[in-house]
């Protein structure tokens, strides 16, 4: 088990580092926008960085922790656990979303003539590989190695189930094999050690790069439907999963600031894949075995994306009120019915939720596909919210099922907790 780091000066902090870097973007961006614009390899570079050693980490983690396990049967129960779970929680998020977007009426009187004629052919082009039966034949990589090249999280996961299963079935032919992945896991988590170092710059390049091309001018017109996705993402967190870690006998304001560090980042790269592979190391140091946070952190990464939810749905209803296209209950419900299916494809890189979006708004008929250009330009800055709501959620769903399996020391999670 990882030791817990002594406390650090304040300066040394990363989470006081990303928040000067954030706020030193902020400015640049908004007093000088072609210099922020031009920060943006920056971000680019870093969420690289970290993109680059998240693959090799899942399969690692899934390898060794369901190896430790041996029994296959015991690894099913947790995979489905995972996944109902995911699908309540996240039915739980669209279904708030539908009735705050209803209750405040964001789109309502919304000038759509206003909006400059937009190009969104990258967007509907993109769009058209995100069917359901698109998503599901994709989990199977065309090759070994083509999954870890691509860096597609599901093609990685089932691989390292595949993996994991094969060297369990070998008993101790195979302890070799598991102690190298072992040492070779140790290596990779000391290199994102070392690629935090520069998550800082990362921040500044990423929001710096956001408000210089977008400004914050493009938040005035849409400002309440940005004001009522944020106010949604607060309430979800804070009754839903609150309840939810409440219920779990664990404070969900304690995880939050164990977890600040991750928050933080995910908050100035608006991307919650840069924070995953921290994340999967402290949930470990938490008390969480390392077959949980294998299997469901990956898993939650696509399944339980909570906050994309919200915005999907909100998304949806803000075009057809800005159109004042009038949706009858059934309509509402079969948007959400369509949600549930589409979002489980929505990638966590910044972006693919428009893109889920784009594809969802084509699949009802109803709504018009040019309304998306409603929502580009504060695309960016909803991602924040949307981001970080995601990284909290699975955050906390990785605690639960780890303690319904009897797989997570509650003893080592308050100390942790309660130390900071």
């Amino acid at each position: 088990m990882t030791q817990a780091t002594p406390p650090q000066p304040f300066y040394n902090n990363l989470t006081f580092r990303v928040l000067i870097a954030v706020i030193i973007g902020v400015g640049l961006g908004a007093f000088f926008p072609e210099t922020g614009a031009a920060m943006k390899p920056l971000g680019d570079v870093f969420i690289k960085m970290v993109k680059m050693i998240v693959a090799p980490i899942i399969f690692c983690t899934i390898v060794t922790g369901i190896a430790h396990v041996g029994d296959i049967k015991r690894v099913g129960k947790i995979g489905v656990r995972a996944l109902i779970y995911f699908e309540v929680v996240t039915t739980l998020a669209l279904i708030i979303g539908l009735v705050v977007v209803n209750v405040l009426q964001p789109g309502a009187g919304f000038d759509v003539s206003a909006i400059a004629h937009t190009d969104l052919s990258q967007y509907t082009s993109a769009a058209k590989s995100q069917s359901p039966v698109d998503f599901f034949t994709n989990i199977v990589p065309k090759t070994f190695v083509g999954a870890f090249v691509d860096g597609e999280l599901l093609q990685v996961l089932f691989i390292a189930l595949l993996f994991a299963f094969g060297l369990s079935s070998l008993g101790e032919r195979g302890r070799v094999v598991l102690e190298i992945l072992e040492r070779i896991s140790e290596v990779l988590f000391h290199i994102i050690g070392v690629i935090m170092k520069v998550a800082p710059i990362g921040a500044f390049g990423a929001i710096a790069f956001t408000i210089g091309k977008f400004g914050l001018s493009a938040l005035i017109p849409l400002a309440k439907l940005m004001l009522s996705f944020y106010l949604t993402c607060f309430l979800f967190v804070s009754v839903v999963l609150w309840g939810i870690a409440r219920w779990s006998g664990f404070s969900l304001w304690k995880v939050f600031r164990y977890i600040r560090e991750e928050f933080v980042l995910v908050l100035g790269t608006a991307s919650s894949e840069a924070a995953l592979p921290r994340i999967m190391q402290k949930l470990q140091r938490l008390g969480c075995s390392r077959s949980i946070v294998g299997l469901v952190v990956p898993t939650g990464y696509s399944f339980n994306l909570d906050g994309t939810c919200i915005y999907l749905v909100m998304g949806a209803m803000f075009i057809a009120q800005a159109y004042n296209i009038p949706l009858s209950l059934g309509q509402q419900l079969s948007i959400l019915a369509l949600l549930l299916v589409t979002s489980k494809g929505a990638a966590t890189v910044t972006g693919a939720g428009f893109v889920t979006l784009t594809a969802t708004i084509t699949a009802t008929g109803i709504l018009p596909v040019e309304g998306m250009a409603l929502l580009l330009g504060v695309n960016r800055f909803m991602s924040e919210a949307m981001s970080t709501t995601n990284l909290v959620g699975n955050t906390i769903a990785t605690l639960v099922i780890a303690k319904s399996q009897g797989e997570l020391d509650e003893e080592i999670m308050f100390a942790e907790l309660n130390r900071r």
